[in-house]
């Protein structure tokens, strides 16, 4: 039987409310990443957040990106490299505090947005952020895009890193993302998500934007929480894998 792990980026909202909606997710999934201050996230939002999860019983990982809530870390930010490295290791801080709290222990790190993008497409960057991971916080799994600059650096540093794959997003040849701004990059029929995920967990090929067939497999697949129909989705996504004789865990 196969195998595959479903991460989703919670804790993004401002209220109990919005965490009640992230935790009708997690029965559908085995891991998330919480937002931990930076681009979103609250005391309230994360303390909940852990709990949810905690009763749920999936992975729990820090979600810091830039801090820019105006723009959701959605635009990448000039910041000085230690400027932007003290963010990150405060945020990721503030999570574990409320972590300890909850009696959650954290596996990992996925970073956000465009800190994410930026870091995938820039080697230097890459080494800086996985350099303070690996003095500041060793225990952590590297959530990453398979194939790009974060998991090489984390191969170099020899932190653990789980290589993600995304189901609602064409690849290009050289098996990088195709930027959203791209016509067809974003996949909205969710047979074609479907057909996507079962390519990635299988190692099977699937067509990239420019109809090449790519061959690789990842550990884990991201589901956006912040899609509207984020929960139905989830939910789509458990039974087919179900009938497909995939397990996630």
């Amino acid at each position: 039987m196969h195998t595959i792990d479903i991460n989703c980026d919670l804790g993004e909202g401002e209220t109990a409310q919005d965490c009640a909606r992230d935790a009708r997710i997690m029965p559908f999934i085995s891991r998330c990443n919480i937002a931990c201050g930076g681009h979103a996230g609250n005391a309230t939002t994360m303390a909940l957040s852990l709990q949810n999860a905690r009763a749920a019983g999936i992975a729990v990982g820090a979600h810091p990106g830039y801090p820019d809530r105006e723009n959701f870390g959605r635009v990448s930010l000039a910041l000085p490299r230690q400027a932007l490295l003290a963010s990150l290791r405060e945020q990721v801080q503030t999570l574990q505090k409320h972590a300890a709290r909850e009696g959650v222990t954290l596996t990992h790190i996925k970073l956000h947005g465009a800190l994410y993008n930026d870091a995938e497409a820039n080697d230097g960057l890459a080494d800086d952020l996985v350099q303070l991971i690996a003095q500041e916080f060793p225990d952590l799994k590297i959530l990453a895009l398979a194939n790009a600059a974060m998991e090489k650096a984390a191969q170099k540093y020899r932190l653990p890193v789980l290589r993600e794959g995304f189901m609602d997003r064409r690849y290009q040849n050289d098996h990088q993302l195709a930027p959203r701004a791209v016509a067809g990059a974003v996949i909205r029929e969710f047979d074609q998500c479907l057909t996507q995920v079962l390519a990635l967990t299988r190692g099977e090929p699937f067509a990239s934007i420019g109809d090449e067939l790519l061959k690789f497999s990842v550990d884990s697949i991201c589901l956006h929480g912040d899609n509207p129909q984020a929960e139905v989705i989830a939910r789509k996504l458990h039974t087919e894998l179900s009938r497909a004789g995939i397990r996630i865990c």
